[in-house]
């Protein structure tokens, strides 16, 4: 799992037919420091969220399976919407 903040959102006229109705956000991960790397990510969203909020992004089949449904032609699933964060002393 990672966190990111959602930087838009990205559609497409032809998509997998498992892709259809659902949302697909751009996601730039973060780096521990709260700095944004320069990647982007694709994932699904199924809890609306938006342009500017911070998610926590999970990868893989297994979280894909469980959330979204197997059928889902993508491995990457915002899982949750981040309210705040405390990091502890080093």
């Amino acid at each position: 799992m990672w966190m990111g903040r959602v930087v838009g959102r990205l559609w497409a006229a032809r998509q997998a037919a498992s892709l259809a109705g659902r949302k697909m956000l751009l996601v730039r991960p973060e780096t521990a420091s709260g700095a944004q790397t320069a990647r982007l990510i694709v994932a699904i969203d199924g809890l609306d969220a938006g342009p500017g909020d911070r998610v926590i992004v999970a990868h893989g089949s297994r979280v894909r399976d469980l959330t979204v449904g197997p059928d889902v032609a993508d491995k990457d699933v915002v899982i949750g919407i981040v309210d705040g964060h405390e990091l502890g002393p080093s």
